[in-house]
């Protein structure tokens, strides 16, 4: 080697020796642990470069906090509950420090710093990636944990992709995203929260951190998944459960659960941006009624305010809105206003005027208020991270409780202003913990629909319907959710299911999406299709854009006329079952539309691109949505024997099966051993069914139990014993338990309609031989011919046993 290189080369080595000791100086590891103290159900640790805290919430749950400074008053917007004493076994040795509760074992190592979950056998759930663990760059905070051979990744909100989030990166930063792409991140709100799935165990994370967060699946990598933030501390709950099930109890547990809807919330709701003069708007009121469409709601959109202004109306458009909602509330309407959180920077504007008086609007740190560009113009944000916020928001509603409003669409609430980039720098109260818009941005949705369910209901006293576009994890105490502003496209369509599903998945019941697509115009097949698929989602609501055709059912000619109203009429038929999917929700968190990942998480068929737009509704539907431009589909049936709702042919499960797709009917199954209860058809839930109850029974193979549930629909007596409530088992016979509450059903009478018992002639109810009557039922009316040439639709029969008893609230047991 020539001496001349030597002094050049001992630089080069020199430049890049500094360079590798400032990469790892630039990247800072929790470290090793240097003290412990054990106390009741918690851990409190300091390491080399950082402080931890482990605490036992629940036999199930345990939280893990870090930061490199020592930890900060405690605060979440998040988790409502608290710690539950339970037996917690803690400890330590010289190398490790273990937590036993009676569902699960955190094993701390001590060099360095780590953390894996076992189950009380010894089966690992989850552990760190050791060689990483929990690390800073800057004030960026990630856990890396090791990928399991095999895992899948589910959950975490409102999120597009595939049902298994394997090999994807997600972020998390509420975003204003007109019209999106089926395949964009990040989209309206914020859920840091996620089920692994391996080996036949299942657990769940919820990082609560609410600045941006980032998770990644195996994205760019086979070693980690992982999951971080821009700043703020490492703050994630654990949960293990043997079913997933039991991980959305343990989540909504954490995080709260919904209340019970208002009924008519939960009927066919019409909306289009904008729907008015009011003329406009009792004419498609009655245009409804006129065509025998069962509806609920019509939704108001920004063109009834004046000038965008909101808490305003736009007196030459509804020059008298009390009467308006007067005259729609006869008709069994309610209507739903749109409010976005933007007040008009106006002179003489009551609501900018009182907001500046009351000193409720966020500032910059010099104290100017900050100033953004929305529908109105330049306007003041509201700041409902803090209580004074809060209630001056809930003053300003009082006008539309006065004028007869019944439901509340907070819009527009990321926050969206033009240009998408409100600066860093503004503050915000954070409820006593006063912090940037860095910390408070994904959850300024989520407080805002606080304050509108807050308002609504101290107002009215009455059950409230709130809609949101954005939010975070917890937004189900407060609101319901839609996927903002989709398109009127096939993949679209497709994607929602999978938004709704992974919702779902992450603690939301009350979900929805723009039926026919937001954004353009969608093809007759597309718009029959959809509608078909609305009957079955929590939220059904219609809504279209500015500038697109019409929309209504009847927009689409007399063919998909009749289609759309089969499909409402059916749901509306189904409201006491919908109903007590929703009661299921209120106590457990269990989804409304459910992925097949929960009912079936270890059946790799699930995850199938294939078959994973497949969801149930509760526990008996099995609903395949398909693309209109498809002529055959092919469906996967999971374990059970499955019954086609239209004619009851039955299919056994753990196949695979092609269908033949139409546009009159999307396909449909109900699980064998299912009790679904029907009533008659109304036009709204504000008219009374007949009082007889038709409670539909599938013979299965497997026992099944399911809670019906009733109350007054509106009001909260049902928080002190106002429903009806009953247990109703399926087995080797069919058991209603004796009613449970102080609310007398609507129903006198129950018609059981028996589905797949071939053979049977009489049943014995509560001892008594009863004979059964032989008939022949259908689910959809046949489509009227209206070519004179082609041929008549021949209608679908289920052929199926009745027997008609008293409705008695006592014990009935109906023995086969």
């Amino acid at each position: 080697m020539s001496r001349k290189l030597l002094p050049a080369i001992i630089v080069i080595y020199g430049l890049l020796c500094s360079m590798g000791a400032y990469a790892q100086k630039s990247v800072v590891n929790v470290g090793d642990v240097k003290s412990v103290q054990i106390g009741s159900g918690t851990v409190k640790i300091a390491t080399t470069n950082a402080f931890a805290d482990l605490t036992v919430y629940s036999a199930g749950v345990i939280r893990v906090r870090m930061d490199r400074q020592k930890l900060a008053d405690d605060f979440s917007y998040a988790v409502i509950a608290k710690p539950v004493a339970v037996k917690a076994v803690i400890k330590e040795d010289a190398a490790n420090i273990t937590i036993t509760t009676d569902s699960l074992q955190a094993r701390i190592t001590k060099r360095p710093f780590s953390i894996a979950f076992y189950t009380t056998d010894g089966l690992l759930i989850n552990e760190d990636e050791k060689g990483l663990t929990t690390s800073w760059v800057g004030n960026e905070v990630t856990s890396y944990k090791k990928m399991q051979e095999g895992e899948r990744f589910v959950g975490l909100g409102e999120k597009n992709g595939n049902l298994d989030r394997t090999g994807s990166a997600y972020t998390n930063w509420n975003s204003d995203v007109f019209g999106y792409r089926a395949d964009q991140d990040p989209l309206y709100s914020t859920i840091p929260f996620y089920i692994g799935i391996h080996h036949g165990l299942n657990y769940g994370i919820f990082f609560d951190n609410t600045y941006q967060s980032d998770f990644n699946f195996g994205a760019s990598n086979n070693r980690f998944s992982s999951f971080g933030a821009r700043d703020g501390e490492m703050n994630y709950y654990f949960m293990y459960a043997p079913a997933i099930a039991g991980i959305i109890n343990a989540y909504t547990s954490l995080t709260g659960r919904m209340h019970m809807p208002p009924l008519w919330s939960l009927g066919y709701q019409q909306n289009r941006y904008s729907y008015y003069p009011d003329k406009e708007v009792l004419r498609i009121a009655q245009t409804l009624r006129e065509k025998k469409i069962p509806a609920d709601g019509i939704t108001l959109d920004i063109h009834y305010m004046d000038a965008y202004k909101l808490f305003t109306w736009n007196k030459e458009r509804f020059p008298d809105p009390a009467k308006m909602n007067a005259e729609l509330l006869k008709m069994g309407f309610r209507i739903t206003v749109i409010n976005d959180p933007g007040i008009k920077v106006e002179k003489g504007y009551a609501a900018y005027e009182n907001g500046v008086k009351e000193n409720v609007f966020i500032k910059y740190p010099d104290g100017q208020l900050y100033t953004g560009q929305v529908w109105p113009g330049w306007c003041h944000f509201a700041d409902f991270t803090s209580e004074k916020g809060r209630n001056w928001w809930k003053t300003q509603m009082k006008g539309y409780v006065d004028n007869g409003v019944s439901g509340y669409w907070n819009d527009m609430n990321e926050i969206a202003t033009w240009g998408q980039k409100m600066p860093n720098n503004v503050l915000f109260d954070y409820d006593g913990h006063p912090t940037t818009h860095q910390q408070a941005h994904n959850v300024y949705g989520l407080e805002m629909t606080r304050a509108s369910y807050e308002g609504a209901r101290t107002l009215t006293g009455k059950r409230p319907f709130i809609l949101t576009r954005a939010g975070y994890a917890g937004l189900q105490r407060y609101t319901a959710i839609w996927t903002g502003d989709n398109r009127a496209e096939e993949d679209h369509m497709l994607a929602g299911v999978r938004l709704l599903n992974s919702l779902g998945l992450s603690g939301v019941a009350f979900t929805g999406m723009d039926i026919g697509g937001f954004t353009g115009n969608p093809t007759v097949g597309l718009y029959a299709r959809w509608m078909q698929l609305g009957a079955f989602i929590p939220y059904f609501r219609n809504h279209t854009g500015v500038n697109t055709k019409s929309s209504e059912p009847w927009a689409y000619g007399e063919e998909v006329l009749e289609i759309a109203r089969n499909y409402i009429n059916l749901r509306y038929r189904l409201l006491p079952y919908i109903y007590s999917a929703f009661y299921e929700a209120s106590q457990s968190g269990m989804p409304v539309m459910r992925s097949l990942a929960i009912d079936y998480t270890h059946d790799a068929n699930v995850y199938d691109t294939r078959f994973q737009n497949q969801f149930q509704l509760g526990k008996a539907f099995l609903v395949a949505p398909f693309e209109s431009t498809k002529d055959f589909g092919e469906i996967y049936f999971p374990a059970g024997r499955w019954y086609n709702l239209y004619t009851d042919e039955l299919q056994a499960g753990g196949e695979k099966k092609v269908v033949p797709l139409g546009l009159q009917k999307i396909p449909v199954f109900v699980k064998g051993g299912s009790i679904i209860p029907m009533q008659t058809l109304i036009q709204t839930t504000a008219e009374k069914p007949a009082d007889t109850l038709f409670l539909h029974v599938y013979k299965g193979d497997t026992t099944n139990t399911m809670v019906y549930y009733e109350d007054d629909g509106e009001s909260y007596d049902y928080e002190n014993g106002g429903f009806y409530k009953r247990t109703i088992r399926y087995d080797d016979r069919l058991t209603l338990e004796k009613a449970e509450g102080n609310f007398t059903s609507k129903f006198n009478n129950i018609k059981l309609i028996l589905h797949g018992f071939d053979s049977l002639q009489q049943v014995k109810v509560n001892g008594g031989v009863q004979v059964l009557q032989s008939s022949g039922i259908n689910f959809l009316t046949p489509i009227s011919r209206f070519d004179p040439q082609g041929g008549y639709a021949t209608p679908d029969i289920c052929k199926v046993f009745t027997l008609s008893i008293k409705n008695s609230a006592d014990r009935i047991v109906v023995e086969f």
